[in-house]
Formats: structure tokens, C-alpha cells, sequence
């Protein structure tokens, strides 16, 4: 089958793009892109956006050793799915389905250097006016990002869903596979309400703090991959590299419905009335090396206010912190924060084993547990911390019928 290669159209990167997927999608083709060809407009070797790049149902895009980078003149994804326009009217977008973003060899999506924006909606832009940053500057800095549009009028002074990197929503039957994602804006990835999919084989280099023209800058909600409401039936593995935050969080918090694609948030669907679309289960997550630069967690589950989360399978995760970024845990399940814990019986069903960690705690519960197994745990303790730790502050958790097996702890403090 014939293929569709940007470097065979005129025009700016975006443009030409844009334009071999439209064709690849009317032909019902596929596109495959190599390293940027010198022409009149640049001698790059790669490929330079100024927006994101829409993937229309059916649709293969195949990257082959080469790298998209964003422009300083961008405040989009690198990708988004094209049931998401830019400028929406608020109407919640239709299902997708059938589209597939994938690398070959080295495939690398990176941020631009001097972003006009970053992380998520409860953040706002600005410089930091304490250093160093403290985890809470008493003049709310701690929640100021980087971003170029910082004080412009007319420009949202929030981050929101633009700064993800790849973005898809309302996606069945999609994959994402083989890319390195590099400083990204905000998440890595992100997948909302997206059902029957894969994930695999990404590496992240991401951390909280980035130079800028020679000064550090802070650049919140660093994430890897976050599956958001309504993601079920979804494979992921072969998760490598480092975050500034989590690097895999499945986050579900109910919200009351509002319209959709409107700037300011950080997610793009507006949501549902029926709180059991926002449900997470059915989630497979298999060999993860990495961890969180920022002293997150590697895992992390959060689902509140009414939303359930149940039937998650975590098979084999090894932290490799260095030595002075160890995470706060490697698996964190629930947290009274945000919009407080959830119900004991709103989350269940979880079989976690296979996990390697030298973090504070190995698996840190902020909310009950219930109807599990988590079993070959081995953890490197330095401190007077618990490798499975069920109480948050004051408050301690029910773990109904979670059965432990195989928790072995080694204490690491003569070897420090």
C-alpha cells in the first residue's frame, strides 16, 4: 500500500503534516515520516510544529527515526485525536476510533524551548519569586509555572489540556508505541474515556525543573502517562525513564458535567451525568522501570467522589531512583486530598506484584482497599519507614480481605 510522507508537500512543517494525513485518510492510507528533507524554508533535519497534529479515524501515523518538536509559537499538542478541534463550540466530541500513533526506531516528541505554557488548570502562570521553592511560598508561588503568555493579555493564565503532549479522547481500538517523549509541557500523555487500547513501550525525560536561557525554571504536572475518567480495557507496558511528577497516575475524579474544549482546563471532555461512564477498570500494567525526579510516585491510582476503580493488574515494577530522589512511594493508591477519599467498596479488585523499590514507602494508601492481592514486594528501606503503609496522617485505612504475600523488607541503613 502506498504511503503518505510530509516531505513530498510544500508549505510549513505543520501544514505539510497535516496535509499527508489528509490525504493518507482519504485514500484510506497510512502515513509514514522520516527525518525533515532540507528545502527553501530550513536545512532542520526535523520537524518543527506550531500546532497540533489532528489523527482522523482509521488512521496510521508511523514516525521513523526523526522528532517533532514544538515551536515557541505553540501552545497545542504534539498530537491530539481530531474528534478534539482547537476552538470547540462545547459540544462533547463523538467517539473515535482506529487510530494509531507509532514510532520506528528513534521516534522523539519534545517541548519547546521556551514554552508558552505549562501545567495543569490549577496552576498559573508565572515566574517563582522564591528560590529556593519551598513546597508552599506564602504568596501561593508554589502554584506559579513557567510559560511565556504569563502576564499577556487576552491569554488564559492557567495551564489546561493544551500542554499535553498526546492527547486522545473517546478513543476504541488505539495504540500509542515507541516514542521517547521529552520535556513535554504537562502530561506525557493523556487518555480520557478512551476504551479497548495499548500503550506500550514509551520513555519519558521529564522533571520539575528545566533551564531556561541559562535560569532554572519550575514547570509543574510533569506526569508520564495519565488515564483520566471513563479508560477501561487498556494495556500498558514497557513504561522506562523519569517524570518531575508521576510517572503513570490513573486519575478518575467525578465532576459536574460543563461544556467541552473550553480553555482553562486541564481535561478536554466536559464529562457525564452517569458517574459509572467516569469508572476506571479492566486496566493491565506490566513492566515499568523508572521513577519520579519530583518525589512522587511511580504508580499512582486516585479515584473520588463516587468513582470506582476496580480490576487493576500491576505486573513487575522496578524504581531506579538515584540516591537523593527516591519517591514518596512506589505505589500510591487514594488520597484524602482534592476531594477527600473514597468510599470503602469504591475501589477493588487490584492484583499488584513484582515491584523493586528503594522509595520512602513501598505501597502508601491514602483511601480503602478492598478484595486484592499484593504479593513479591521487595523493599529498600534507609529510613524508619513501612514498606506497606496504610495510614495517611491521622487517619488509617480498611484494607477488607487485601491479602499480602512475599513483603520482603531490607534494611539499606549500615550500607548508606
Amino acid at each position: 500500500m502506498k504511503f503518505f510522507d510530509p516531505n513530498d508537500y510544500s508549505g510549513t512543517d505543520t501544514e505539510k503534516i497535516q496535509s499527508a494525513v489528509a490525504d493518507a485518510h482519504r485514500e484510506g492510507s497510512f502515513v509514514r515520516m522520516g527525518r525533515r528533507r532540507k528545502d527553501e524554508r530550513s536545512s532542520r533535519d526535523f520537524w518543527l510544529i506550531d500546532s497540533a497534529i489532528l489523527l482522523p479515524e482509521n488512521m496510521t501515523f508511523i514516525l521513523c527515526n526523526t522528532k517533532i518538536k514544538l515551536s515557541d509559537a505553540s501552545r497545542d499538542n504534539f498530537f491530539r485525536s481530531a474528534n478534539c478541534p482547537l476552538h470547540s463550540d462545547g459540544t462533547a466530541p463523538d467517539e473515535i476510533s482506529n487510530i494509531h500513533l507509532i514510532g520506528e526506531g528513534k521516534a522523539v516528541l519534545e517541548g519547546a524551548d521556551h514554552p508558552r505554557s505549562s501545567g495543569d488548570s490549577n496552576k498559573t502562570l508565572g515566574v517563582q519569586k522564591i528560590k529556593p521553592y519551598p513546597p508552599d511560598g506564602p504568596d501561593g508561588s508554589h502554584r506559579m509555572t513557567y510559560g511565556t503568555d504569563a502576564g499577556k493579555e487576552g491569554e488564559v493564565q492557567k495551564g489546561d489540556w493544551r500542554n499535553i503532549g498526546v492527547l486522545f479522547v473517546k478513543a476504541t481500538d488505539f495504540s500509542i508505541e515507541n516514542l521517547t517523549i521529552l520535556r513535554p509541557h504537562c502530561w506525557g500523555i493523556s487518555l480520557e474515556y478512551c476504551r479497548k487500547g495499548v500503550v506500550r513501550d514509551i520513555e519519558f525525560e521529564t522533571r520539575e525543573y528545566r533551564m531556561v536561557d541559562g535560569v532554572q525554571e519550575r514547570m509543574l504536572n510533569q506526569d508520564g502517562l495519565d488515564l483520566r475518567r471513563g479508560c477501561s480495557n487498556i494495556l500498558i507496558e514497557n513504561i522506562y525513564g523519569n517524570s518531575g511528577d508521576d510517572l503513570i497516575a490513573l486519575t478518575s475524579i467525578g465532576a459536574k458535567v460543563r461544556p467541552s474544549g473550553q480553555f482553562g482546563f486541564t481535561e478536554y471532555l466536559g464529562g457525564t451525568e452517569n458517574v459509572r461512564e467516569q469508572d476506571v477498570h479492566h486496566i493491565t500494567i506490566r513492566n515499568v522501570r523508572g521513577c519520579s525526579y519530583g518525589g512522587y510516585f511511580v504508580i499512582r491510582f486516585l479515584n473520588q467522589r463516587g468513582v470506582r476503580m476496580h480490576h487493576i493488574f500491576v505486573d513487575g515494577l522496578f524504581e531506579n531512583a538515584p540516591e537523593g530522589h527516591y519517591g514518596s512511594a512506589a505505589i500510591k493508591i487514594g488520597a484524602p486530598n482534592y476531594a477527600g477519599s473514597a468510599a470503602l467498596g469504591e475501589t477493588w479488585g487490584f492484583h499488584i506484584h513484582n515491584v523493586c523499590t528503594q522509595a520512602r514507602r513501598g505501597i502508601y494508601f491514602g483511601a480503602p482497599l478492598s478484595d486484592s492481592v499484593i504479593s513479591d514486594v521487595l523493599y529498600f528501606r534507609y529510613k524508619e519507614e513501612h514498606c506497606v503503609t496504610s495510614h495517611h496522617g491521622e487517619k488509617e485505612y480498611e484494607l477488607p480481605n487485601v491479602v499480602f504475600h512475599n513483603i520482603q523488607v531490607m534494611d539499606m541503613f549500615e550500607k548508606k
